[in-house]
């Protein structure tokens, strides 16, 4: 029960107070340049979830394997490894089911292996400890974090796209006001620390 309730703890915290988009700032890219429509953001936010909570699991036991070997200081590199191989199969497999999806998410989705939260999950795993479980809990929820990050912002800018804006903020300018004020609303779940 214990468990259980820490799991839940560290889902919730990971998907609201320590967003990875809109509070802790990583995965920006795919955040600004897929979020034009709710379907294409959607379809992105599973790939990385995917990504990036397989990536986590096989990379847990990579770092096990390099303690042992006693080459630790190459998990950067390994990492990055196991998510490029990830990425392509996602990419292939989305091309192969569904080829609308891949022509719309472009070239943003082989740059889900540079996707600064993809490897940031892995590594963050690592860094504080964590046994299978919560390596597989935390990635997961990261990767929801990601998914409500961005699909809330694509229902945001699709409804930007009827209203009446200032010329000079048309575009561009308001998707990034917008992604600001979602971040100030996200911070509100970690108390407005600053």
């Amino acid at each position: 029960m214990k468990l259980l309730a820490e799991l839940v703890l560290l889902s919730l915290t990971t998907i609201l107070a320590n967003n990875y988009v809109l509070v802790k700032f990583l995965g920006i890219c795919p955040f600004l340049g897929v979020s034009k429509k709710v379907g294409t953001a959607v379809g992105m936010s599973v790939a990385v979830t995917f990504v990036m909570t397989v990536a986590s699991v096989v990379t847990y036991f990579v770092q096990i394997l390099l303690d042992a070997a006693g080459i630790g200081y190459m998990q950067t590199v390994a990492f990055i490894l196991v998510i490029a191989v990830l990425v392509q199969l996602v990419e292939m497999a989305i091309q192969k089911f569904s080829p609308s999806l891949y022509g719309a998410l472009g070239i943003y989705l082989p740059l889900i292996t540079t996707n600064c939260a993809v490897l940031g999950v892995a590594l963050l795993n690592v860094q504080e400890g964590f046994d299978f479980v919560h390596t597989l809990v935390y990635s997961f929820s990261a990767g929801l974090s990601f998914m409500l990050a961005i699909v809330l912002f694509a229902g945001v800018r699709e409804r930007l796209e009827t209203a009446d804006i200032p010329k000079y903020l048309q575009g561009f300018p308001i998707a990034l006001v917008t992604a600001g004020l979602l971040a100030l609303a996200f911070l509100g779940f970690s108390g407005m620390k600053f």
